[in-house]
């Protein structure tokens, strides 16, 4: 029984190696070139993107998901985003959703689109991207003072790196304008 096993595989093996021997040898490069993979990108990612929305004077637009549980549209428009509706952006009639709950709004697949006051999304970015990460640097820097005061205690001393030395010391807050940043007092 074990020699039939072994000639199965042995036949096995052979007819590998006789496959491999009629393969054909690569005659071409299979490489892309850049301009190549430049196209492939644009047909992959651009194709499917959302069309751009509008710009309304005083708001914020943007493309929300339906689908993510962790950032539910109803949490949306408890922070003040509104649904937009085709009377808001004229020519956006073939984008609006017919029938369900997102009735009559703009919406491509599972994607909505809304808009957020002006100052609403500049408070909301200035503590997502400005207040909340500088608490945390403050944090940081509370907790290397203490570090480092423990250390001079004991007889010994921290080096802070150029970084950790400017953690907490923003001066600056920035202003929020639409997509673009502004650095302001």
């Amino acid at each position: 029984m074990a020699t039939q096993r072994d000639e199965r595989l042995g036949n096995v093996g052979a007819d590998r190696v006789e496959r491999e021997m009629n393969d054909r040898p690569v005659t071409q490069d299979r490489e892309l070139t850049d301009s190549e993979r430049l196209d492939a990108l644009r047909a992959s990612y651009f194709a499917q993107a959302l069309p751009d929305l509008p710009n309304i004077p005083g708001y914020h637009t943007i493309w929300l998901t339906t689908t993510n549980p962790r950032d539910p549209i109803a949490g949306r428009i408890r922070l003040g985003y509104e649904p937009l509706r085709a009377s808001d952006i004229p020519g956006w009639e073939y984008s609006t959703i017919k029938g369900g709950q997102y009735d009559g709004c703009i919406g491509v697949n599972e994607m909505l689109a809304f808009k957020l006051p002006m100052r609403l999304y500049e408070m909301y970015m200035r503590e997502a991207h400005h207040d909340a990460p500088n608490r945390e640097e403050e944090k940081l820097r509370s907790t290397l003072e203490v570090i480092r005061e423990q250390a001079q205690h004991k007889g010994a001393d921290v080096e802070m790196g150029d970084g950790t030395a400017e953690l907490g010391n923003t001066s600056k807050r920035p202003m929020f304008e639409g997509t673009t940043l502004k650095v302001g007092a």
